[in-house]
């Protein structure tokens, strides 16, 4: 091997491990940042009612991190504009494991994508609570690709009735969603998510920004930073990682806020199976989801 060979490795190495710590400071300096600014500003909101929607396991396993990935079938209820990102149908359920006396938190969904086009159906279903003490909805979203780099999407979303003795398509107190991801290149991705949480107060009760990047073919590093707006501006941090040890097989790890989550997800032909854990309440609370 030439020198001019060897020079040109060792230069390639040098550029990978650079790029490596620069990504891995700046993950850092941000975690720390917003770690300390959300511990000493943030109003602490209950498990349930917290930002984003704690809904499937994947993203939940990940510290609550999905904003700027939406991939699967639950995009609709954290980045509408996601659900452009696969072509076919997609069907989604998730459901909180053990202890389902103190409440149950169970979501499900239908996404269908065709070329630059995406509808989704779906609802977080809320068990043994008070009519006051979750935002229980049921989406209607559209997601729209506008070209290779951008796609757009929003829902509509209808807040449950409790109790109720029939099945509700919609429900009442309508409120929205609008979803925004760009993807430069195949190992960044950005998303902005706007919330409003169906109060006249806010028009605009919740900014999500989220920012992914791709490591390697096997890690995935995700963060989103949530601006709530409720009777006071709060901070919230959510930061999470995804390592594939095998083709089939991922472990996950996160923090969402100052609640450390894990969990893994296994394939098996066109089924996902994922399991995530968080410490919440100060107990240990599960769930698992399924999607086809």
């Amino acid at each position: 091997m030439s020198k001019r060979v060897e020079h040109q490795i060792a230069r390639k190495s040098e550029n990978q491990n650079t790029s490596l710590f620069r990504v891995l400071s700046l993950w850092s300096s941000i975690f720390l940042a917003f770690w300390f600014s959300s511990s000493a500003f943030a109003y602490q909101f209950p498990f349930q009612d917290s930002r984003p929607l704690y809904i499937g396991s994947r993203p939940l396993s990940m510290g609550n991190t999905y904003v700027s990935i939406a991939d699967e079938g639950e995009a609709g209820f954290w980045n509408p504009a996601g659900l452009i990102q696969w072509q076919g149908v997609k069907i989604f359920a998730s459901a909180k494991m053990f202890d389902r006396n103190d409440y149950a938190f169970d979501a499900k969904c239908v996404a269908y994508s065709y070329k630059d086009i995406g509808f989704f159906w779906g609802n977080k279903i809320a068990f043994r609570l008070e009519p006051d003490d979750i935002e229980d909805f049921t989406y209607y979203s559209l997601a729209y690709k506008l070209n290779s780099y951008w796609a757009i999407g929003g829902s509509v979303k209808f807040k449950r009735r409790h109790p109720c003795d029939y099945y509700q398509f919609f429900g009442h107190s309508p409120a929205y969603d609008l979803g925004l991801l760009w993807k430069p290149d195949t190992e960044n991705s950005m998303g902005l998510l706007i919330q409003n949480r169906s109060k006249e107060k806010y028009w605009v009760s919740v900014l999500v920004f989220g920012y992914t990047h791709k490591m390697s073919d096997n890690l995935l590093l995700s963060t989103d930073i949530s601006i709530v707006s409720e009777d006071r501006i709060s901070l919230e941090l959510h930061s999470g990682l995804e390592y594939y040890l095998m083709k089939n097989l991922a472990l996950r790890a996160g923090i969402s806020q100052d609640k450390p989550t894990a969990g893994i997800g296994l394939r098996i032909y066109k089924f996902r199976i994922d399991y995530a854990w968080i410490r919440d309440r100060k107990d240990n609370t599960y769930f698992i989801s399924g999607q086809f």
